[in-house]
């Protein structure tokens, strides 16, 4: 069965779709994204990527291109007809199609995409093995707190990566402290035992899953410390973990080749990833609606 998308208003094969050569998300980046996890069937942080949805879309003026009520039936409809029951959803909502003029225009219809896919669920992750991680410039706009689909500098970044060998590059600003990863949040466990990521500012995205891990790490017996560390900083770090909608949380065990700790994933970053994977089963036993629940067949 081919991927079906939906594209203003239609469901479509995957192949056959498309936007308006002058949709201002294509010639501008003048548009925001979301990206859901889904996880055995089951919207992950719903609630607060439709909250960090608005308020992208009030921060750039856009308005909703449907009812909220209405997007959620979407997003359900293109889950059940690809047959996703683990894996992610992707929507875009641009400003619209209008002639070429920087201004905003007046009359544009803002346009809407929703496409998903499949990947293997969590529990199949090899938490063990430890990532990799390289430092570069932060080279972004300032106003990283806005998910827009402006993403070149994450797209270089990413592939500076991806030639060095690591998973994840690590984002730098002018004076030397870490802001986050290309596509995660950046998270060190000092020798002392403290938890340190920095806050959410217009410096970073404030991601679903960081803040899944605030609501539940003052149960633990962490000490957790928001503010900016240094690259130095984490080079001495006993952990070093990132998170993200797409993967979690995931042990880093290297920083531009240097070890971090004792080289393996760390107890604190360990005890993270169980209740992280712990409040997710809790919210899938909790029947949160979806249109993929348990034992739907032929599913992946």
């Amino acid at each position: 069965m081919s991927r079906i998308a939906y594209v203003n208003g239609r469901y479509v094969p995957h192949g056959d779709a498309a936007v308006h050569i002058e949709d201002r998300g294509y010639q501008f980046a003048d548009g925001v994204y979301e990206v859901f996890g889904v996880q055995h069937g089951r919207l992950l942080g719903e609630q607060g990527h439709m909250d960090r949805l608005e308020y992208s879309l009030d921060a750039l003026a856009i308005d909703w291109p449907v009812t909220k009520k209405a997007l959620r039936f979407i997003i359900d409809e293109v889950v059940r007809r690809n047959l996703v029951k683990n894996g992610i959803v992707y929507m875009q909502i641009t400003r619209g199609a209008a002639p070429r003029n920087h201004a905003y225009p007046t009359d544009a219809e803002p346009a809407l995409v929703v496409t998903a896919r499949k990947s293997k669920p969590f529990d199949e992750f090899d938490f063990d093995a430890g990532l990799g991680v390289i430092t570069i410039p932060d080279i972004r706009w300032k106003r990283k707190d806005i998910k827009s689909v402006s993403l070149l500098p994450n797209v270089m970044g990413k592939q500076q990566a991806v030639d060095a060998g690591c998973y994840e590059a690590w984002q730098v600003d002018t004076d030397g402290f870490v802001t986050e990863g290309i596509a995660t949040n950046a998270w060190i466990v000092t020798k002392s035992g403290e938890l340190v990521t920095r806050q959410a500012t217009t410096s970073i995205l404030n991601g679903i899953t960081r803040l899944t891990m605030l609501d539940f790490i003052g149960d633990l017996d962490i000490k957790l410390v928001e503010r900016p560390f240094t690259v130095a900083e984490a080079l001495d770090a006993a952990e070093a973990f990132l998170s993200s909608s797409n993967s979690p949380i995931r042990g880093i065990t290297h920083i531009d080749g240097q070890t971090i700790g004792d080289g393996t994933v760390g107890p604190v970053t360990r005890q993270l990833i169980e209740a992280l994977l712990a409040c997710y089963d809790r919210a899938a036993d909790a029947g949160v609606h979806h249109p993929l629940g348990e034992g739907v067949e032929g599913v992946a």
